[in-house]
């Protein structure tokens, strides 16, 4: 499964910390931001976001795949192995849904020190419609056997991350692969998966950050131990310094953002709104456990006031909020927070981790109203 080497590819970037300053860009990190991209926070006021406006984050290259000599692999502890065509996991019963995903280094570069990576700011997101088939129905025809305590599934995508060469690698328990929202998907919003989400198929983890759901999906494996790839023991742990255990990265916290209202300076991104009655909107989710409450403030967090909630269009996708302003001349800094149905609430300013993952400190938006 996972392909090691203990060469050490390529000179390590910054000060060899891992980190960089509050001020200015890394070459590395422009490089990755320029192939990665994010959802323009206007495109929130879509119920379902447009492939195209979809956020996107590619680990290596995205691998040339032909489609009709693919073959998904399902093997392992399992007591029949199978080799499915991407026709035959279309005859499979299919269920479409919409999915609120989001990189789980969103918020990123909004940390002090932040890690060298993609520099997120706040437009890791999408709510796209998903089809596939649930995974259950495929491990359940392969014949799970009872000392399988997870299931590994490996990408096509190939790089050298932490000195080392691999493939692409997450693994789930057998309980958590077996949810029935667990899907092996290969439409996005009613069209083939692009190549760039991971054509022809992926895996969709509902609830969970996006870095669960590998794409270019090549093989399904049962095993007898936690799996200790390189995603999975080194990466996305919630950890105080570069080589400490942490926590595993898992569900999505409790996360609203607005829509930034008015128009905008070009290159701070301020925002200039007219005096008077000023509706102000965005969305709000927190994987699977589901949004309670949206408070807004118009003061720079002094206070709080509840905004109006809509409803779920679906147990996995995000929310619309909406709340009335009356905006009066002058500079005020608008913020809104999300709180959980088990009574998280966002946090003014997260928690520094060194991956700089789960940031979901609240959205600030400065506003010259006028």
């Amino acid at each position: 499964m996972e392909q090691k080497s203990a060469t050490k590819y390529f000179p390590t970037v910054g000060d060899g910390s891992g980190l960089a300053g509050t001020e200015g860009l890394y070459k590395e990190e422009l490089q990755l931001a320029l192939r990665n991209r994010g959802m323009p926070l206007e495109a929130l006021r879509y119920p379902i976001t447009p492939t195209g406006l979809h956020y996107l984050l590619i680990h290596y290259d995205i691998p040339e795949v032909n489609a009709e000599k693919w073959r998904l692999k399902v093997a392992g502890l399992v007591g029949k192995p199978l080799e499915l065509t991407l026709d035959d996991i279309k005859k499979l019963p299919r269920r479409t849904m919409a999915v609120t995903m989001e990189c789980a280094g969103n918020g990123r570069a909004l940390f002090a020190p932040r890690r060298i990576s993609q520099p997120w700011l706040l437009e890791a997101i999408g709510n796209a419609e998903w089809t596939g088939t649930p995974v259950q129905g495929i491990l359940q025809e392969a014949g799970i056997r009872n000392s399988a305590v997870e299931i590994v599934f490996t990408g096509l995508d190939q790089g050298v991350e932490g000195d080392q060469v691999q493939f692409y690698q997450r693994s789930l328990t057998v309980n958590e692969a077996m949810r029935d929202e667990v899907l092996l998907a290969y439409e996005m919003n009613g069209e083939p998966l692009p190549p760039q989400h991971g054509y022809p198929l992926r895996l969709l983890m509902p609830g969970w950050y996006g870095m669960t759901s590998v794409k270019w999906l090549d093989r399904i494996e049962a095993v007898a131990e936690p799996f200790q790839g390189y995603q999975m023991a080194r990466a996305y742990r919630y950890s105080q310094t570069a080589d400490g255990p942490g926590e595993a990265v898992t569900l999505i916290r409790a996360r609203a953002l607005m829509i930034p209202p008015g128009i905008p300076d070009f290159m701070t991104r301020n925002r200039l709104v007219e005096a008077g009655s000023v509706t102000l909107t965005g969305k709000a989710w927190a994987g699977r456990i589901g949004i309670s409450d949206v408070e807004v403030s118009v003061d720079g967090g002094s206070t709080w006031s509840k905004a109006e909630l809509g409803e779920s269009g679906s147990p996995y996708g995000w929310r619309t909020w909406t709340f009335l302003w009356t905006a009066t001349p002058g500079e005020c800094v608008l913020l809104v927070r999300a709180i959980d149905a088990y009574g998280n609430m966002q946090p003014i300013d997260q928690e520094w981790n060194f991956g700089g993952y789960g940031n979901n400190g609240v959205q600030r938006v400065n506003v010259i109203v006028r």
